[in-house]
């Protein structure tokens, strides 16, 4: 299974934890839960900023 970025739809898409992976193009984390794409941008220590909430199509 190939995972693509919600945000630029990319395939340069790292896994970082169980369900938690990494955009390479778009330096953002995100994961999916319950049908909604959740966008994290990653601060300089390490924390995550919950950016965005959409739904899936």
């Amino acid at each position: 299974m190939v995972v693509k970025c919600p945000v630029c739809k990319g395939t340069q898409v790292g896994k970082v934890g169980s369900d938690q992976y990494y955009c390479w193009n778009c330096f953002l984390e995100f994961n999916y839960n319950r049908g909604r794409v959740n966008l994290y941008q990653v601060e300089e220590d390490g924390s995550l900023l919950e950016i965005e909430k959409t739904e899936l199509l």
